[in-house]
């Protein structure tokens, strides 16, 4: 579908994920020291439970809204048009950022707990920019412009950690304050800039025949080289969100860091992803995309076993942590891309939104599993992470070959 003005649609779109994500990102510092690094209360030990249970029910909270939001949001941009699903959930996910900061000021766990889930319901709309930036092929080169895109989420990455990490001091609620600010800036841009993009699916059926039949786990049954593709990514998450759920606790229990030293490796960690897409993006790559991917997710395995065998070195990993972020940035700017080429006849909003799904998937996962393992050793959570990124290295050689057969 060709468009009036495709780069200043995508300057847009990188505007809003810019924001968007580091709103998503800004509580990744701080979540650990708050419940394992501050004075006991009745939020870090709620009826008496360990605050490490504690923290990884509310690591588990916010994924677990996006992935019964990501189900269903791409798949809705397909039906009802990019602009109004993104603009809906911008207006809820400000809300939701409301209600967990004044959680925070009120010292409720449960309603801290809920905030986050009703956060994560619409916090899935990565998956509606990445579509946007899909409908933009031919006339924006599309792996170029994913690359880009992810650069500028990488970018959200830097931004939010440090926003929590240095606003932290001034009140827990102040962060979700800032990042609730924050989406009322992408409401602006959006309204202001954004057009409606793509070719609206789907307009004989109901929006409820839409959220039956059209949610992105119906893909699995659509494609085989998908439904492949589904678990050695999920694999392949699942190791991603050992590591970025649980390094800050590695940084507080090993590195002896706070919030504001979480968040500085954090950004340092996202300058190198952000540079590392963006040149990918600039020069592209010679390779073939998939071998691409199985590379540098056999890096991110050795990289986090690497990490959980350094705990009497704690910056040497500290250096590993921000070394990770290469590795990762290449992986996460080549499969998209692939994908959007490969099923873009099953809709780009519900490829994406699968995309998300499997990630949130992964997050919620092991948050509930990294969180007991937790109580016993950090580390093994970063052992878990290695092997299933191992696993992911290992499967992408089938569905190399089944790409290449089908």
């Amino acid at each position: 579908m060709n468009v009036s003005h495709p780069k200043l649609i995508l300057l847009t779109v990188c505007l809003v994920a810019l924001m968007s994500t580091a709103g998503v990102a800004m509580p990744y510092p701080i979540l650990a020291p708050i419940f394992v690094d501050s004075a006991p209360d009745g939020f870090n030990h709620f009826l008496g439970l360990p605050p490490k249970l504690l923290l990884g029910l509310a690591l588990a909270a916010n994924p677990l809204g996006i992935l019964l939001g990501s189900t269903l949001i791409g798949a809705l941009s397909d039906r009802l048009g990019r602009r109004r699903v993104l603009t809906g959930t911008l207006l809820l996910t400000f809300a939701g950022y409301l209600l967990t900061a004044y959680a925070l000021w009120s010292r409720w766990y449960l309603l801290f707990v809920m905030a986050r889930f009703v956060t994560g319901l619409t916090e899935g709309n990565v998956a509606v920019a990445r579509a946007i930036v899909a409908d933009l092929h031919p006339q924006l080169d599309r792996a170029r412009s994913f690359a880009i895109l992810n650069a500028v989420l990488y970018t959200g990455w830097l931004v939010g950690p440090l926003i929590g990490g240095l606003t932290l001091p001034l009140g827990e609620a102040v962060p979700f304050l800032l990042a609730a600010g924050a989406m009322l800036l992408c409401l602006l841009v959006l309204l202001a800039f954004l057009p409606e993009t793509g070719e609206r699916m789907h307009q004989d059926q109901s929006l409820l025949q839409v959220m039956r039949g059209q949610h992105s786990f119906r893909l699995l049954a659509a494609d085989p080289l998908l439904a492949r593709l589904f678990w050695m990514q999920l694999a392949f998450a699942i190791g991603v969100n050992a590591f970025y759920e649980f390094y800050p606790l590695w940084l507080v229990e090993y590195a002896r860091l706070d919030s504001r030293g979480i968040a500085l490796v954090t950004a340092a960690m996202c300058v190198l992803m952000t540079s590392a897409s963006a040149l990918l993006g600039k020069l592209g790559h010679q390779r073939a995309p998939l071998e691409l991917a199985r590379l540098n997710a056999g890096w991110v395995a050795l990289g986090l076993l690497a990490l959980s065998l350094l705990a009497e070195l704690p910056w040497t990993g500290v250096g590993l942590i921000v070394a990770l972020g290469v590795p990762l940035a290449i992986y996460n700017a080549i499969l998209p891309s692939w994908c959007s080429e490969r099923f873009a006849s099953l809709g780009q909003g519900s490829v994406m939104g699968l995309l998300t799904t499997i990630f949130c998937v992964a997050n919620v996962l092991v948050a509930l599993l990294g969180s007991v393992l937790t109580i016993l050793d950090t580390r093994l959570v970063l052992v878990l992470g290695a092997l299933t990124c191992a696993v992911a290295a290992v499967s992408l050689q089938g569905v190399i070959r089944d790409a290449a057969q089908a």
